[in-house]
């Protein structure tokens, strides 16, 4: 096997990964707060860390994964700024926190069965470890780290020197460059480990503690909860780089004022999504869900095809007409190997030791995927090509078993109403080509128009291309 190499944060420099452990990895991935549906920009996230796992197995490791449920804490502010975001659900959809938290929960997995996202195989929810935080915050308290202010415990950054090592910014360079109230903090980068509620708003999500009845900030839930199920320090920490600033460095300083140590060993970052070249936002319509494209007719996997085409760490740009060629993409490669021989009993280990040194390096898998398509267009036997994609796929996650060499199969009855319908448009009888189209749907197919005619989507993903046929 290659030797992997990451791009480290904590370092700003790629360099060879080594596990704490022989053979096995702990992988904590920041996770939604759950008061509303995750949208595609978060869910690069979600696929960075699935590629990063998969990656990981394929070179033979053992991973446990962790990924957070946020369901207390998170203000409209990622720093302490504005009301919990879960308290702000409860006002829009007037049901209860718990009732909100659990619907997007469920939402939020239903997108990770969609995009194929193997399961991560811990999901830790806040509201579900409170005594963890709590003793957390109380060993930060005795090794000197706190103060108490009229709304809450805070973190004294400048008690640590270390703060500020993620970014790369020291503390009070940071706090030239902050522009907010300061109020009762300290300093501007001091954070809160826990919040008293406030006595003019009722709160459901609200808990005793040695410092009053209130909630933990944001911060607490991930240094308390990795702790606990991967230990300190673990291997790889993961999150969207919006978080490097603010998030992971109180989660790095919180660890090393309680325990002396690093959190984690590598902190790795996907960089933004942006949609038609400019930031996604509710206000601009142009925040999408996995639900929403799929609406619009493309498969979620399509989705998964467009991340695969950039490199983690670098800005990529979505467009519904780069979807769009994304999902040809996919449905001409899932064509292809329908159409292959079964599988060898060896593979093709020139493409094979091209594609592990694409990914080893520091998870390249735009050029991986174009190793894939080399070796897809080669002239190697199509059952050897089969061998080496399905090992391809493990990284991929492209559900390709499906597909190799399992032809599409319409029945007469299919065909006959592809018939029907294409005369029935050539005839611009529109209810007629509609009320087939959803016959069609009841036999198990999909039916899609484009300039070479009617394709046909069967018991899964392929699409098949059909014109009107000879009498």
């Amino acid at each position: 096997m290659k030797p992997l190499k990451f791009f480290n944060t904590l370092t700003r420099k790629k360099e060879p990964f080594q596990s704490i452990h022989e053979g096995k990895v702990g992988m904590y991935c920041c996770g939604p707060t759950v008061y509303w549906y995750a949208h595609i920009g978060n869910m690069r996230a979600f696929i960075f860390d699935d590629l990063l796992k998969r990656t990981l197995k394929y070179q033979e490791y053992k991973v446990r994964s962790v990924v957070n449920i946020t369901d207390v804490g998170h203000l409209t502010s990622d720093e302490d700024e504005g009301e919990d975001k879960m308290v702000v659900a409860m006002r829009r959809e007037g049901k209860s926190a718990y009732d909100i938290a659990r619907f997007y929960e469920e939402a939020f997995l239903k997108n990770l069965v969609q995009l194929n996202i193997e399961p991560f195989d811990v999901y830790p929810r806040a509201t579900e470890h409170i005594p963890e935080q709590i003793a957390l915050i109380k060993k930060i308290e005795a090794n000197g780290f706190t103060y108490k202010t009229s709304d809450g415990l805070y973190f004294d950054t400048s008690k640590l020197s270390a703060y500020g090592k993620l970014s790369g910014q020291r503390a009070e360079e940071k706090q030239a460059g902050i522009r907010v109230e300061v109020g009762e903090k300290k300093h501007p980068t001091d954070f809160a480990l826990w919040k008293f509620s406030p006595k003019e708003v009722q709160r459901e999500m609200e808990w005793e503690s040695p410092w009053g009845i209130g909630f933990p900030g944001w911060h607490i839930e991930c240094s308390a909860m990795s702790a606990k199920y991967l230990g300190v320090p673990f291997d790889i920490h993961t999150g969207g780089e919006d978080h490097i600033a603010v998030h992971h460095e109180n989660e790095i300083a919180q660890t090393q004022a309680a325990d002396g140590v690093l959190q984690a060993n590598y902190w790795m970052h996907n960089s933004y999504l942006q949609v038609d070249g400019g930031k996604m936002s509710k206000s601009l319509g142009n925040l999408f869900t996995v639900e929403e494209l799929e609406a619009k007719g493309f498969d979620p996997l399509s989705l998964r095809y467009f991340f695969l085409g950039a490199h983690y760490r670098s800005k990529q740009n979505f467009t519904l007409e780069a979807l769009e060629a994304s999902q040809k993409a996919l449905h001409r490669l899932i064509d292809l190997v329908r159409g292959w021989d079964q599988p060898a009993l060896e593979g093709i280990p020139y493409y094979e030791e091209l594609f592990e040194q694409a990914v080893s390096d520091d998870l390249n898998i735009p050029q991986a995927l174009a190793v894939v398509w080399e070796m897809v267009d080669s002239d190697f036997s199509s059952s050897a090509k089969a061998v080496s994609l399905l090992k391809f796929d493990e990284v991929l996650g492209l559900k390709l078993v499906d597909y190799i060499a399992k032809p599409l199969e319409i029945t007469k009855e299919v065909q006959e109403l592809l018939n029907q319908r294409q005369k029935a448009r050539e005839e611009k009888d529109w209810e007629a080509s509609d009320r087939v189209r959803d016959q069609i749907a009841e036999l198990g197919y999909l039916v899609e128009d484009s300039a070479d005619g009617q394709r046909i989507r069967g018991q899964g993903f392929s699409l098949h291309f059909f014109k009107k046929q000879d009498k």
